[in-house]
C-alpha cells in the first residue's frame, strides 16, 4: 500500500486517491491493522479489500520514518505463525515447567508442545507401575487432541521398566492411538545412533540404582557408558532445585565426566526437570562433543519423523545455537 502523507494512493494500480485518517496508516510491508481499525477502514474505503496489498518497501520505509516521528508508539506487526505441528508429551508429574520452558527455546517456530501428566512419586519400579493406568488415559487424551506424535517423558520410567518392556509399551501405545509414540530414552538412543556415538559419558542427578538401570538399558541398545558422574537426588529434591544451581551442576558434572573419559563420544545429561540448556553450548565449545538433553533428543527425533517432514512450514529448523543435536 502506498501513501503520501496521510493520503492513500492505492496498491500500485490506477486508482483515485482516498483520504485516510493517520491512525489507519500501515508503517511496514506485511504490517496489519488492529481489527477495530481494519473494519472502520473497510467501511470508509470505496475500494474495500481490493486495496489491501503490499507496497514497495522503499515507499513504506519512507512513510514509516515519517509516521514514527509523529507517532512514537507506532507498532510493527510480526508474521502470523499458527501451530503446524503438535508434539504430545506425557510428563511424569502433574505440572509442566522446565520441559515447556526449554522446549520453546529450542523448537522451530510453529512446533507446539501439548502436555499432560502422571503423578510419579519416586524413581522406582513400584511407582512406575502405579502410573500405568493413568498413562493409558493420557494417551487417549492426546489422541483426542489429534497431536502429530506422542512422547513419554521420564528416562527413569523407561530405565525402571527395561528396554524390552518399554518398546512393547510404545508399540501398544502406537496401536491404541494410531499415532507414532516415542520416549525420551529411545530418542536419546536414536540421536546417538545418528551421530555415530557408541561410547557415552553421563552426568546425572539420580541415585546409583537409577544410573545402573539406565546403563543397562543403553547397553541393550549397543551403547557403552564409559563413565557416570552423579549427584544423587530424590524426585522431590529435583523438583525443588534452583535453576542457576542446576546450570552450575550441569557444567560441573559434565566437565568431570568428559575429563575422566576423553574417549567418550558424547555427553548425556538426562532429566526433564534439569535446567541444563545453557550448559550445552558451553560444554560443546569446551570439549567438541555433542551434549544430549531430553528436550534436545526428543525434539530432534520428532523433527526427523515422517509426520514432521510432511507438515513442516518454512525452514522447519531449530536454532543451531543450542547444540549439535538439533544442528544435525
Amino acid at each position: 500500500m502506498i501513501y503520501h502523507g496521510d493520503t492513500f494512493l492505492g496498491s500500485g494500480t490506477k486508482s483515485a486517491a482516498i483520504h485516510v485518517p493517520e491512525k489507519y496508516i500501515l508503517i511496514k510491508q506485511g504490517g496489519n491493522m488492529t481489527e477495530h481499525y481494519r473494519r472502520n477502514f473497510l467501511k470508509t474505503s470505496a475500494m474495500g479489500t481490493a486495496v489491501i496489498a503490499g507496497a514497495p518497501l522503499s515507499a513504506l520505509a519512507q512513510n514509516a520514518a515519517s509516521t514514527k516521528r509523529r507517532n512514537p508508539v507506532a507498532w510493527e506487526a510480526k508474521q502470523f505463525v499458527p501451530p503446524w505441528y503438535q508434539l504430545g508429551y506425557i510428563i511424569p508429574h502433574r505440572y509442566t515447567d522446565m520441559d515447556a520452558y526449554q522446549f520453546y527455546k529450542v523448537a522451530p517456530e510453529g512446533m507446539m508442545l501439548v502436555t499432560t501428566g502422571l503423578d510419579l512419586s519416586e524413581y522406582t519400579l513400584d511407582s512406575v507401575e502405579s502410573q500405568l493406568p493413568p498413562l493409558y488415559s493420557a494417551l487417549d487424551l492426546l489422541a483426542k487432541k489429534r497431536v502429530d506424535r506422542i512422547a513419554l517423558s521420564g528416562v527413569p520410567i523407561a530405565a525402571a521398566m527395561g528396554r524390552p518392556r518399554m518398546l512393547a509399551l510404545l508399540a501398544e501405545a502406537s496401536q491404541r492411538t494410531g499415532i507414532e509414540c516415542d520416549t525420551d530414552l529411545e530418542a536419546h538412543i536414536a540421536t546417538m545412533k545418528a551421530l555415530g556415538v557408541r561410547k557415552l559419558a553421563i552426568g546425572s542427578r539420580w541415585s546409583d540404582a537409577v544410573n545402573t538401570a539406565l546403563t543397562n538399558y543403553l547397553a541393550e541398545a549397543g551403547i557403552d557408558v564409559v563413565v557416570c558422574r552423579a549427584q544423587g537426588r530424590s524426585l522431590s529434591e529435583n523438583k525443588a532445585a534452583n535453576a542457576f544451581s542446576d546450570h552450575e551442576l550441569a557444567l560441573s558434572l559434565g566437565r568431570e565426566a568428559l575429563r575422566a573419559a576423553p574417549h567418550a563420544q558424547a555427553l548425556l545429561l538426562p532429566g526433564g526437570l534439569w535446567y541444563a540448556i545453557y550448559a550445552v553450548p558451553i560444554l560443546e565449545a569446551e570439549f567438541g562433543k555433542p551434549v544430549l538433553l531430553n528436550v534436545l533428543s526428543t525434539t530432534s527425533n520428532a523433527m526427523h519423523s515422517k509426520s514432521f517432514q510432511e507438515k513442516k512450514q518454512g525452514t522447519g529448523k531449530a536454532d543451531p545455537y543450542w547444540g549439535k543435536v538439533l544442528a544435525s
